[in-house]
């Protein structure tokens, strides 16, 4: 049984037990809830209504950054099991995988993207102490369900891993105020933070560390898309270089400065 479905299962459950809008998995007559067939392992869940909006509004937007936010307070506590049987989003995963990538791609252009990449992970600054808890990783409209137009449920936590809270945060700011090929709008992405803090507060130190968080989720993206471009000049690349030229001290001036 592969055990990173076992992390999967038992962290739904979890969520389940305290009434986080998720699908339930079904247990056999054993009690089990992951199953195998034919050499493979399955989980069957309970049916849930609601349907996909790919352009949710700016309500729909809220309802989803308040229940990230509420599924961090419910697994920043949460001690996974099988844990190192995941893929955990961090600077030396990322690396692994980006060695990994280059080896089987085996061109100079893909030695020369892997120097960059681990050159910027060399950068990243991720103190011992930002908190961390199992996040979702996968805000896609197709693993969120509306009914009603209300949020109904969060579906689909193949990618769900133990990292750095803000991970998901990275990624509601990134729908909403980076989308592909646009300029990064930080009035949009201070509308997402003020919502999300809401329900659970950052710490001074998560805010001064956003900005390498989010580098480190650009880097992941890099490796899911080692083969896109070429290493002079590829979308990640003007990501992490446009975020360079602002600095990590002036990243926290736009979004936070004037909330102390």
């Amino acid at each position: 049984l592969p055990i990173s479905v076992l992390f999967e299962s038992n962290l739904i459950k979890y969520l389940k037990d305290r009434n986080y809008p998720c699908p339930a998995p079904f247990a056999n007559r054993h009690g089990k809830s992951v199953g195998i067939y034919n050499k493979k392992p399955y989980v069957i869940f309970e049916f849930v209504e609601g349907r996909h909006i790919e352009n949710p509004d700016e309500n729909q937007q809220k309802q989803l950054t308040k229940k990230v936010a509420e599924l961090h307070n419910i697994t920043k506590n949460y001690k996974p099991l099988y844990k190192k049987h995941r893929w955990n989003y961090g600077i030396e995963l990322c690396r692994e995988l980006a060695q990994k990538e280059a080896e089987e791609i085996d061109t100079a252009d893909s030695r020369e993207k892997l120097k960059w990449l681990e050159s910027e992970l060399s950068k990243l600054n991720l103190p011992k102490s930002l908190p961390k808890g199992v996040c979702h990783c996968d805000f896609h409209f197709s693993n969120v369900l509306f009914r009603n137009g209300r949020f109904n449920a969060l579906i689909d936590f193949d990618d769900a891993n133990y990292t750095y809270l803000m991970f998901d945060l990275v990624g509601l700011i990134e729908y909403q105020a980076w989308p592909h090929s646009k300029p990064f709008e930080f009035e949009k992405a201070k509308e997402v933070l003020r919502e999300y803090t809401k329900y659970r507060t950052l710490n001074n130190n998560e805010k001064r560390h956003l900005f390498d968080v989010y580098k480190l989720s650009i880097l992941i993206d890099c490796v899911w898309y080692f083969r896109r471009g070429e290493a002079r000049d590829f979308f990640e690349k003007r990501k992490i270089d446009y975020l360079d030229d602002i600095g990590r001290d002036r990243f926290y001036d736009l979004l936070f400065a004037n909330d102390e």
